[in-house]
């Protein structure tokens, strides 16, 4: 009999694996500028190579028909160990310290982009009686790993002061270190049989895909928008100092997610899923508006939560549907939906900057701007909902 529990518990940790490298290296910023005398203009480069690489490993991901979801997912570990260790030692060792930081930036975001296209195929291609909840509740992790290292690094650097960064960047290691074993002993199922997979090209011609992709990317940039500038929306809307400012914003938010994910996973069985994300792409609008037009800082906060809570659901319930729609979609069918989603949590924060320039340097006003996200991601569920496919 499989133990399909530990299969679960693996994929699980991966998403913990992946909220860590995503998290605690933006969390080094003063440091790094600190100890090696890094601009912080030039720090803008280390969340760019991540994403970069990442995209670049989702599509290279949706190339292939069939990859080894073992070796792969197992090398994703590992490179996301490795990176966080050579962030500890490496930088010192190069001429110029950020070269080496990006180069371990770059290792790691390779895991984080396996990790982002592999965890949920093999949660879809375990027999668990309720697909759609389980994804929610597996995504709710990389929340749960986002709390954690936001708020254990803050632990961390006020007992034992921010110098002792390269310790914790190990200590966090050892987090996909011991998750490799997980990977190499519990069950993995393809998620089609060998060589029934559709291929990238045979996906990009199917038009019910492209608005699935387009729902992928909405569902990212409202996530995204209000995930990546909620530190900095804190700290300008209440006053407060960076630390407070991380764990009332990007903490607070990611915990809310959670949240979200974790309540649709426990009790979302019985629930329509379109309809479940339209209403809470509703009460995103909503939320959005709420921190964007409110002139209570507190209220704004509260808008900047029950987005979190909103926005949960958007990212696993736009991959269940897809799946459910294109059963035979295979791997590429999943990187994609990764890349896409990428995509969006790219563009989405972008439109924040923008909106927050040519609005005088204001963050409500990038926020407004992100609000189409939400209406974008409603629009194209009632358009899945009323057309009929073959």
């Amino acid at each position: 009999m499989k133990d399909y529990n530990r299969t679960k518990w693996a994929c699980y940790l991966g998403f913990v694996t992946q909220a860590i490298v995503a998290n605690f290296t933006p969390l080094l910023f003063i440091a790094f500028h600190r100890e090696y005398e890094i601009p912080i203009a030039s720090l803008a480069l280390i969340p760019a190579a991540f994403y970069i690489v990442q995209l670049a490993t989702d599509l290279l991901c949706a190339k292939f028909k069939d990859i080894d979801y073992r070796r792969c997912i197992i090398l994703s570990e590992i490179t996301s160990a490795m990176g966080l260790i050579g962030l500890a030692f490496l930088p010192q060792l190069f001429g110029n310290p950020l070269a080496g930081i990006l180069l371990c930036v770059c290792v790691y975001a390779v895991g984080s982009g396996l990790i982002e296209v592999l965890c949920s195929p093999i949660i879809e291609a375990c027999p668990f009686p309720d697909k759609e909840g389980m994804m929610s509740l597996l995504h709710s992790f990389y929340c749960w790993g986002a709390v954690g290292v936001i708020v254990g690094s803050t632990l961390f650097f006020w007992a034992f002061g921010l110098e002792s960064w390269r310790l914790l960047a190990c200590l966090w290691a050892l987090i996909p270190l011991y998750n490799i074993i997980n990977f190499a002993t519990c069950p993995i199922e393809p998620i089609v049989q060998d060589a029934e997979g559709m291929s990238m090209t045979q996906l990009l011609k199917n038009g019910m895909f492209w608005l699935f992709l387009i729902l992928m990317v909405a569902a990212g940039a409202s996530e995204s928008s209000m995930a990546q500038w909620s530190s900095a929306f804190a700290e300008a809307s209440l006053g407060v100092d960076k630390a407070i400012g991380d764990l009332a914003g990007p903490c607070g938010f990611a915990f809310c997610m959670g949240l979200g994910r974790m309540w649709y996973g426990k009790k979302g069985q019985n629930m329509d899923l379109r309809g479940y994300m339209t209403w809470a792409g509703v009460l995103s609008f909503v939320a959005y508006l709420t921190a964007s037009l409110s002139p209570a800082p507190v209220l704004a906060l509260v808008g900047c939560m029950v987005c979190g809570l909103a926005v949960g659901i958007m990212w696993p319930g736009s991959i269940s549907l897809t799946s459910a729609r294109i059963p035979g979609g295979g791997t590429a069918l999943f990187a994609l939906l990764a890349l896409a989603g990428d995509v969006g949590g790219t563009l989405g924060p972008s439109l924040v900057g923008l909106g927050t320039r040519s609005g005088g340097n204001v963050i409500q006003h990038g926020l407004l701007a992100a609000s189409v996200f939400p209406v974008i991601l409603v629009l194209c569920l009632l358009c899945i909902r009323r057309k009929k496919y073959d």
